[in-house]
């Protein structure tokens, strides 16, 4: 046991991290009753007490060029960060995903002394392999998802702890959709898509609209009116949202976030790549992805991806279970087709492969990750 109330530092730059930290904390509590969080953190992380000293959303930028466009205030966070820790150092720095920001606070607070642990591998197994070398120097324990970022790790002698998915354990095995339904007051009997635009700005205006195009076109060619809802990710996203679909006609149910309940209650999901992918797949739900980004970011960096795959079910699977359609061939006729065959499609093999899947994920997580983290924390 420490001698006094332990500071844990943790960055998480989106959404995706929050639910992560949020998870992760509760673990830690349990080893660490009086602890003290903070450093960057989303609202799932502050109900439980985290102090963020910075807003969460201004980390949330995506692409190449974007993060330019913020690069003054992303380098002022970071600078404030690295400030604080080298100086107050706390029992442990916990980077949550956001590799690109939380690479550089890993190395210099490394280099000050404090033990350094990062949630989430960067996808160095897919691109960018060079960056593993500056892993190796930074981080004293990467904690990984997925299995077969584990042995990536392990080949490269960084230690590592595969801790499966805190998404997979709050899931049902059988999702209901009709008491979903029920919950949102939807039609218990209309067909119904689930869209999901992304959870960042950039991400919500390059692909809403062509969604709910694809969606539109989808229902003409099924001959049924389709029922469509839109969960925003956060507050932020829904004003986003609401302002975007104003100027349209579709007849769209959106909500503030919810996005599980809209998923479980829908036949389809039409979603933007990410973690959404992961947990469509958790509610079995048959799914399309599509993805597009700036186009000079896409180009730049779609030659350096050496995964086959870029959607979680896929990955997991290490072959195509779901459509991934990205940049050029993400159009509105593509999505289309693909939703449609979803629709007449009998899907049951498919959601046994998801069934499989959630099983392999479901370990539990924050215990794993507690003890891993102790672990470092005891050792000289």
């Amino acid at each position: 046991m420490l001698d006094q109330a332990p500071v844990f530092a943790i960055v998480a730059g989106e959404a995706s991290g929050d639910l992560l930290g949020a998870d992760l904390m509760q673990g830690l509590k349990t080893q660490y009753p009086d602890a003290i969080f903070e450093g960057i953190g989303g609202p799932k992380m502050q109900a439980l007490g985290f102090n963020s000293l910075f807003d969460m959303e201004r980390l949330s930028v995506m692409g190449l060029w974007e993060p330019l466009k913020r690069l003054p205030e992303l380098l002022s966070i970071r600078r404030s960060i690295i400030k604080r820790y080298s100086a107050n150092k706390p029992v442990v720095f916990i980077g949550i995903d956001s590799p690109d920001f939380n690479a550089k606070i890993e190395q210099k607070l490394h280099r000050a002394g404090v033990k350094t642990v990062h949630y989430v591998s960067p996808s160095v197994w897919a691109w960018r392999q060079g960056r593993i070398k500056n892993i190796k120097r930074s981080v004293d324990l990467m904690l990984t998802l997925l299995p077969f970022e584990a042995a990536f790790y392990q080949q490269h002698r960084v230690p590592v702890c595969y801790v499966g998915h805190p998404l997979a354990k709050q899931f049902p095995k059988q999702p209901n959709k009709s008491e979903a339904r029920q919950a949102l007051g939807l039609d218990a009997d209309q067909p119904t898509l689930c869209i999901m635009p992304g959870s960042r700005s950039a991400e919500v205006e390059l692909m809403a609209e062509l969604l709910l195009d694809a969606a539109a076109i989808a229902s003409q060619q099924l001959g049924v009116e389709l029922q469509l809802i839109v969960p925003a990710a956060n507050a932020s996203r829904y004003d986003q949202l609401n302002k975007f679909l104003e100027s349209r006609s579709d007849k769209v149910t959106l909500l503030k976030q919810q996005s599980h309940q809209a998923m479980e209650a829908a036949d389809v999901v039409l979603l933007t790549s990410g973690t959404t992918a992961l947990e469509a797949m958790l509610l079995k739900k048959p799914m399309v992805v599509g993805y597009r980004m700036n186009a000079l970011s896409f180009k730049l960096l779609f030659p350096l991806i050496k995964a086959a795959y870029i959607s979680l079910p896929n990955l997991l699977a290490n072959k195509p279970l779901v459509p991934e359609l990205l940049q050029d061939k993400a159009t509105v006729d593509s999505l289309s087709v693909q939703v449609v065959k979803l629709f007449k499609a009998n899907n049951a093999e498919l959601i046994k492969h998801f069934d499989r899947l959630h099983q392999q994920l479901t370990l539990d997580s924050a215990s794993l990750a507690t003890a891993a983290i102790a672990k470092l924390i005891a050792s000289k």
